[in-house]
This record gives C-alpha cells, sequence and structure tokens, in this order.
C-alpha cells in the first residue's frame, strides 16, 4: 500500500478514495465503465418511464403493478445467474445480463401492449427505480472485491457508487432536456420521444457487452479441483454455518430497508413531482440530475467517515437523516420546498451503500461472496417488489404522500436494527484479519 501524501489536497483525495482508482486493474476500469454506461440508462429510462405508461392510456395501479412484477421477475432471474455466476463464469453472466438489457430496450421501445411490456420487463432487465437491477451488480462486486486489498475495498465501492450516481444523473439530466426539446421544438410527439429514450438504453446495452468481452480470466473466481460429482453439485453453493446466520440476520434487515424504498421508487417520485407541480421533463430531469450528482459525491465522503468511525457506524449514521428527509419530501406544498428536501434525502441516502458492501465481503468467506452479494441483492430486491403495487394503488387514491412517510419510518427502523445487531460483529474474510 503507498503511504498516504504529504500535501493536505492529496491526502483530502487519497481518504476519499483516489489511492483505490489510481490502483485499479485494467479489469477494475472496466467495471467502473460498465456501470457508468448501465447508470446512465437506468437514469434516463427511470425519468420517462412512468410518463410512458401514462401517455399509453395506463392507469396508476398497472404502473404500479408494473414495477412488482418486474422486480420479482428480476429476483428469478438474478437469483439464477448470480448462484451460477462462479461456476459458469461471471464474465458469461454479465454478457448475458448485457443482452436481457438490450433485448428490453428494444421491446420498449416499439410495443405499446402492456403484457408484452411487461414480460419484456420480467425476463429482460429494465429498472423502475434508478437502481441496480439484474446480476451486474453481485457480480461486479464480487470481482472487484476479488481484485482489490481489503483495506480499499470501501474505497472501490464509493468509487463504483459515484460514478454510477453521476452516469445517472447525466442520463437524467440530459434525456429531460432532449425529450422537452423534442416534443416543444422538434415537433415529436410525447409518445415518440420517451420511445426514442430506450432505443439509447439498448444501446447501452451493447456498449455494456462490448465492455464484457475485453474483460480478462483474473475476473474469475478461483477453480479447485474437483471430481465430475462434486462440481454438479457445487453449482448452487452452500454457506458455512456463520455465514448463514449471518446472512439471515443481514437479509431480515436489509428487506426492511428494501420494502420503505420499494414504496418510492424513482419513477413514482418523479411522477409524483410532475403530478403535484406539473412540471415539464426537463425541469424533472434538473431535479434528479442534481439528486443524483449529490448522492454520487456524498458516497466519497463515507469512505472517509468510515476509516474514522467504522462501517457500521458509517451506515447507521448517515442513513437515518435521509430517511426523516424522505418522510418530509411531500410535505411542502412549495415545489422548491419538496425538492429541496429531496436533495437533501440524497446527500446522505448512499453514504450506506460503500460500507455495507464492504461489510458484507468481509463478514464472509471469500469463496462465498458471490453468493452471499447475490442472495442479499435478491432479498432486497424481493421485499421491494411488494411496495410500487402499493403506492400504484395509493397514488390512484390520491394517498400518494403516505408512501414516503411509511418508506421513511421503515428505513429508521432498519437503522437501529443494523446498529444493534452488527455492530460488534467481526471480520472473517481472512484479509481482513
Amino acid at each position: 500500500m503507498a503511504s498516504s501524501p504529504p500535501s493536505p489536497v492529496l491526502r483530502a483525495l487519497w481518504a476519499i478514495g483516489l489511492e483505490a482508482l489510481l490502483s485499479s486493474s485494467f479489469d477494475g476500469v472496466l467495471i467502473l465503465l460498465q456501470r457508468c454506461v448501465r447508470m446512465y440508462a437506468y437514469g434516463s429510462s427511470t425519468l420517462v418511464l412512468a410518463l410512458l405508461f401514462n401517455t399509453l392510456g395506463f392507469s396508476d395501479t398497472q404502473l404500479g403493478a408494473f414495477m412488482t412484477l418486474t422486480l420479482l421477475g428480476d429476483v428469478l432471474v438474478s437469483l439464477f445467474l448470480t448462484l451460477l455466476a462462479d461456476k459458469l463464469g461471471r464474465r458469461n453472466i454479465l454478457m448475458a445480463g448485457a443482452g436481457l438489457m438490450l433485448a428490453s430496450g428494444v421491446v420498449f421501445a416499439v410495443s405499446s401492449s402492456y403484457v408484452i411490456l411487461l414480460l419484456a420487463a420480467i425476463v429482460g432487465v429494465i429498472s423502475p427505480s434508478g437502481n441496480e437491477i439484474g446480476p451486474f451488480r453481485a457480480v461486479e462486486e464480487s470481482i472487484q472485491a476479488q481484485l482489490t486489498p481489503h483495506n480499499l475495498r470501501a474505497d472501490i465501492f464509493a468509487i463504483a457508487n459515484m460514478f454510477g450516481s453521476l452516469s445517472a444523473a447525466l442520463g437524467q439530466v440530459s434525456i429531460g432536456w432532449i425529450t422537452q426539446t423534442m416534443t416543444t421544438s422538434w415537433g415529436w410527439s410525447p409518445l415518440a420521444a420517451y420511445r426514442a429514450v430506450f432505443w439509447v438504453y439498448a444501446v447501452c446495452a451493447a456498449v455494456k457487452l462490448g465492455l464484457t468481452v475485453l474483460m480478462s480470466e483474473a475476473c474469475e473466481a478461483e477453480q479447485q479441483p474437483r471430481t465430475w460429482l462434486a462440481s454438479v453439485g457445487s453449482a448452487f453453493p452452500t454457506l458455512s454455518p456463520e455465514s448463514r446466520s449471518i446472512v439471515w440476520k443481514l437479509s431480515l434487515l436489509f428487506a426492511l430497508d428494501s420494502l420503505g424504498g420499494g414504496l418510492v421508487p424513482q419513477s413514482f417520485i418523479v411522477y409524483f413531482f410532475h403530478q403535484k407541480f406539473d412540471l415539464a421533463t426537463g425541469v424533472l430531469g434538473v431535479i434528479f440530475s442534481l439528486t443524483s450528482v449529490v448522492s454520487g459525491i456524498s458516497s466519497l465522503v463515507a469512505v472517509a467517515i468510515a476509516k474514522q468511525i467504522g462501517l457500521v457506524k458509517t451506515m447507521v449514521y448517515t442513513h437515518m437523516p435521509s430517511a426523516i428527509f424522505l418522510a418530509l419530501t411531500p410535505a411542502p406544498s412549495n415545489m422548491y420546498l419538496a425538492a429541496a428536501f429531496l436533495i437533501l434525502r440524497s446527500s446522505t441516502s448512499s453514504m450506506d451503500r460503500a460500507p455495507r458492501t464492504a461489510f458484507t465481503a468481509q463478514v464472509v468467506l471469500k469463496e462465498e461472496r458471490t453468493s452471499v452479494m447475490g442472495i442479499a441483492n435478491v432479498v432486497r430486491t424481493l421485499a421491494q417488489a411488494a411496495g410500487p403495487w402499493i403506492s400504484g394503488w395509493l397514488s390512484e387514491t390520491g394517498h400518494l404522500w403516505l408512501s414516503f412517510i411509511v418508506a421513511g419510518a421503515m428505513k429508521v427502523t432498519y437503522d437501529l436494527g443494523i446498529l444493534a445487531v452488527f455492530l460488534n460483529q467481526k471480520a472473517r474474510d481472512e484479509s481482513a484479519q
């Protein structure tokens, strides 16, 4: 590990992860680039997803049901792919995911059928919340954990979150103004403009597929010599007893947090602001790109905090304020104040992600990481899936604001649970000892 530089400015950059970025291998850079491309696509599509459904004449309840069933479909696909990733090849799984993402983008660009769109989202990869979906995150984080020294893992995860958030912000602001220009200056219909976004989504998936092809063998899991029978049995890996106990506790708490998040997916927050304040897509793009920028930058600050107070305390102390601001977001009748609460929420909402990922990576054995991270992501997605359907019904009855309050309360409860259960948890990854 390189020593910290003498310059105060460089020391500050070192503290928020510059060393991890400079130490990244070519494969590590490719993973960061893939995340950027993917999150640009997610950010752009999330901005228009609810508006597309509204333009097609689908009800808010149908929108909520669509999001729920999409997330449930993602659970099945992601669980299967992540559990088999180390056996079938991590790069193969990432390429398969990119192919599904490309197919989904094409279908959304051409179809007006609710059933066909739903099937494409369930089988393919469409993010209704703007957050990670599909097998990508678990596999990529397992690769990053393998390629990165223990002391730099939180840094590299934070950098990945920052680049992802900034890319989502770029997608939101660019697509927001482009679609507004299409409809107001170029004479496009809203439907044609929204569909064009999904052609961009498909192109992003193709770029991601190309980047995956460039990855090297170093990204794959170490394969131990096995008999044929043992190899078949290892396709679906088992966890050690201690890991199972940890995973169950983490999963229950992650589920609570994700159910809260599922009540307020970004597509519904966009829709809430559009309906309540009658905002154009360009203005919506600016607001939500600001939230993504703030979220991305704050994730780097979390690394410096974690080095001082530890991973668990950082997860809790940074996440709880965001839950409170989330609950306050629907209260103001003034758009600027509501947007301020939303941006304040974003200022700490992502600060727990890198510490959470680093914590998960170090409390299980290295050969269990891909499976555990996949299980954790599946549990989060499964719990999140119930939320949009509820929020769709609340929106149709004029009570979408209630989702924000309940979500905030659930997230505060999650924070207190993490602190109570895992404050004194010791690392099990031998490199962390």
